[in-house]
């Protein structure tokens, strides 16, 4: 019997359903490091929610988007957060970091619509700036973002519909205390990335490549000028303040 999704491999009918979860398992571990898309969101009666997904990724960056993708539930029903992000049209991204990752673990649970992730898991809130959404005050990196469109990815049985939203990012927030010399230092943030099965990774140590023959100036301005950086840090840094928030979120809510 051919396999639903990949009609080359040939499975024995009573292994069928059995094998797709371990060809499902087996191609998640493949794909490694994931990073986590810790979403919080608001409900349109103004609870809130907070769950991670193992598919988060950057799409582009100007302007900026991301994406994050979830599995609907065996009844077909959508997530909490998939809900709230296309009625609200907002949500945030919260930075997913070893020193959290018990509270992470704790907001995974399916629990019934309208309970409060944040208060399960006894993570204090932050008020975000420009959207009706509250962060996860702890978390030393957090996006927050628009609402920009919903794919439907059909599926088999028993995963069924994947929802992918998209979205653009409005602000991005991060602490002072991870930065070094101009640039967020992967070895304050931490951050744990989704591997097969129930794996986990964090993030300390890292190396440097530069592709050669590129363009110096156009390397330091793409990537990794400590002294560009900071300095552009800096310049930014001049031009935030409230009239510069007000306009950013009329702009948006255009």
């Amino acid at each position: 019997l051919p396999f639903p999704s990949h009609p080359l491999i040939i499975l024995p009918i009573p292994h069928l359903i059995s094998q797709i979860l371990i060809l499902r398992k087996t191609q998640k571990a493949c794909v490694v490091p994931r990073p986590i898309g810790w979403i919080s969101t608001r409900s349109p009666q103004g609870k809130d929610n907070l769950a991670p997904y193992s598919q988060f990724n950057n799409l582009t960056f100007d302007p900026p988007y991301v994406m994050f993708s979830s599995n609907r539930t065996p009844e077909g029903k959508r997530k909490d957060t998939v809900i709230n992000a296309e009625t609200t049209g907002v949500f945030a991204w919260n930075l997913a970091t070893y020193p959290l990752r018990e509270k992470v673990n704790i907001t995974a649970q399916q629990l019934d619509y309208g309970e409060d992730e944040f208060e399960t898991a006894s993570l204090q809130k932050e008020d975000a700036r420009l959207i009706p959404c509250s962060l996860v005050a702890a978390s030393p990196v957090r996006f927050e973002c628009q609402f920009h469109q919903l794919i439907e990815l059909p599926g088999n049985p028993p995963m069924g519909t994947v929802d992918i939203i998209i979205a653009r990012v409005l602000a991005i927030h991060i602490s002072d205390n991870v930065i070094t010399d101009g640039k967020i230092d992967i070895s304050k943030t931490q951050p744990i990335a989704r591997l097969g099965y129930y794996e986990y990774a964090v993030i300390k140590d890292t190396f440097e490549m530069r592709i050669p023959g590129t363009n110096k100036a156009l390397l330091d301005g793409l990537e990794g000028s400590s002294r560009a950086n900071r300095t552009l840090g800096e310049e930014e840094g001049k031009e935030v303040g409230g009239e510069v928030l007000e306009k950013e979120k009329r702009r948006w809510r255009r």
